[in-house]
């Protein structure tokens, strides 16, 4: 018997419970979409984008989740949770996907979230510990480019998470957990817009 196999149906669980709470957040953001421009087909990054490339991956269909939503997703799940080297290793591979750069942006998401896992890691009490939430909020605006979650990066961040976790495994709700979750509802909606 494996280490995972025991915690599978709390797994499974915690996961359905953060499907439930990003519909609210899809509806949101639907709904956030619908009251701006009425011409406008997309949503755009007011950032600046990287490269052409980023540029043309800039304009959103509607009702995607962002990888940047989804970062905050988690900030409302799992937020209360202090920052560890898996939390970052996760962090820094949804960076390095939304941006397409190779490398983290100094003082972005990525940068902080790895500043307060070995931070945490010298700390004994968790009241001191930095959280989640506190590194997540706002991970929108602190990307400087944003795309949808496709169930490609969700699985790199999935891989990302299970490498740098001593059990090998996964944070129900955590950042893995959001961005599997945020992939699924973009799959579907896709899946919605090729049959009509």
């Amino acid at each position: 018997m494996s280490q995972e196999q025991p915690l599978k149906p709390q797994l499974e669980e915690e996961v359905q419970e953060s499907r439930d709470k990003v519909p609210s957040q899809v509806q949101e953001h639907k709904h956030l979409e619908e009251t701006s421009d009425e011409g406008q087909v997309g949503r755009q990054n007011n950032q600046q984008a990287s490269s052409p490339a980023a540029a043309s991956e800039q304009t959103f269909e509607r009702g995607n989740i962002t990888i940047g939503e989804a970062l905050e997703a988690t900030a409302l799940t799992a937020g209360s949770r202090p920052v560890d080297y898996s939390d970052a290793a996760a962090i820094q591979a949804a960076e390095v996907r939304a941006t397409g750069r190779t490398n983290i942006v100094p003082g972005g998401v990525a940068a902080a979230a790895q500043s307060a896992a070995t931070r945490n890691a010298r700390l004994t009490r968790d009241d001191e510990k930095t959280k989640l939430s506190e590194i997540l909020a706002d991970a929108t605006s602190k990307l400087p480019a944003d795309k949808p979650v496709t169930r490609r990066d969700a699985e790199g961040v999935i891989g990302a998470e299970l490498r740098n976790d001593p059990n090998l495994t996964t944070r129900p709700g955590g950042v893995a957990a959001s961005l599997a979750a945020a992939a699924r509802i973009n799959q579907g909606n896709q899946n919605i817009q090729n049959k009509e």
